[in-house]
């Protein structure tokens, strides 16, 4: 029970992450571009939207890496004790790191100018997002099927 508890509620947290990041509409390309460069030399915008600057950016890098950094260790601890095959703990527990270094990495590397990272960062962060999913709904299950 005490599993699955902490399951619940870091999967509410993420998913209230994921809502935010929705209603900031940073799940696009080009919202995600707006949301770090900023809109404001674009014209007929419903919020206007500033480019965020060094500090923020940093502390922005700095706390999602961390934070997301313990997130996974603590989930990957659970899925690399359910009986999944070895090939499939391996990447359910180390995509999330690398997926962490390409999200928050590539935006700090579009806000410096590297436009074309906005895509990397969409990419990433949806497979960051999936593992994230199944390997909750695995652990989930696995915990319901002992009993």
């Amino acid at each position: 029970m005490f599993i699955s508890a902490f399951v619940i509620v870091l999967s509410i947290g993420y998913i209230t992450g994921l809502q935010f990041v929705r209603q900031t509409e940073s799940i696009a390309p080009n919202g995600i571009e707006e949301n770090y460069l900023g809109n404001e030399d674009k014209e007929d915008v419903q919020v206007m939207k500033f480019k965020k600057g060094k500090r923020e950016m940093l502390t922005i890098t700095h706390t999602h890496i961390l934070s997301m950094s313990f997130i996974f260790f603590l989930l990957g601890g659970l899925v690399s004790m359910t009986t999944l095959s070895k090939k499939w703990k391996a990447f359910l527990m180390i995509e999330p790191f690398v997926s962490i270094i390409f999200t928050f990495g590539g935006i700090y590397l579009m806000w410096m100018g590297m436009s074309w990272m906005k895509y990397v960062v969409m990419i990433s962060g949806t497979l960051m997002t999936t593992v994230f999913i199944v390997s909750v709904g695995v652990v989930l299950f696995q915990l319901l099927k002992k009993n």
